[in-house]
Formats: structure tokens, sequence, C-alpha cells
């Protein structure tokens, strides 16, 4: 099986030792994302950097062959649990519909103390 790693332009550089998205077969996964724009820019909001990070999530899922009624499962990792409600109608005008399984938890912290929000996403497309 031929396994496919890509580097989407125009999406912030990956902060270690990994792509934007790998492909496999129908299998799809998408890297943690967080809210900075590639030039590293990070609003102190967190709705706006959530905004970024699906916009960018989007990127990702797309130049491996993605959509978002692909999607499986999607986790959400938030600094602070209370926001969630500020977050959920990006995440639900951009899923419509479609409803993956998911995960949302409060971390302590992200790779940078700025960063209120990552999402990372699995999905799954015929072949």
């Amino acid at each position: 099986m031929e396994i496919q790693r890509h580097m989407v332009e125009g999406q912030m550089a990956p902060v270690s030792h990994y792509c934007h998205s790998v492909r496999a077969g129908e299998l799809i996964w998408v890297s943690g994302i967080v809210g900075m724009t590639a030039d590293g820019f990070i609003p102190e909001n967190t709705v706006e950097q959530f905004d970024i990070a699906l916009d960018a999530m989007d990127a990702c899922l797309c130049a491996a062959g993605g959509t978002p009624d692909t999607v499986t499962k999607v986790q959400v990792f938030l600094t602070d649990i209370s926001e969630r409600a500020l977050i959920n109608p990006a995440r639900e005008a951009y899923f419509r519909e479609h409803r993956p399984a998911s995960t949302l938890v409060e971390v302590s912290a992200l790779v940078d103390p700025r960063m209120k929000v990552e999402i990372e996403c699995m999905g799954i497309v015929a072949t």
C-alpha cells in the first residue's frame, strides 16, 4: 500500500518531525493543527484561533483527498474547556449534517503558551 505524506503549502510549518496529513489507501490522518497562521500570527481570542485551525485542517484534509463529510473522527484540545460553546458554531457550520465521532478535552498547555486550541482528524475516502 502506498503511503502519501503531505506538506501543505501556505500552512504553518510543523514544529517537530511530522507532516500535515497522511493518506494510506482509504485512510487519512491530519496532524494536530493550532490557531496560528503560517506567518506566525496567533490571535488572543479562542474563536479566532479555532477558525484558523479549522481552515488549516480543511486544507490539509483536502490535500490528502478528503472533505468534511469524509471525516470519521475529530479531536479538539482546549486550554479552557468552558470555551467549548464558543467554538461549536464554527464546528457545526464546517461539518453541517455530518457528525463525526468526537473527543474534546481540556489540556494544561499547547506547544506555545499563547495557543488555546488544537484540532486533528481522521477520515476515510473511496480509492
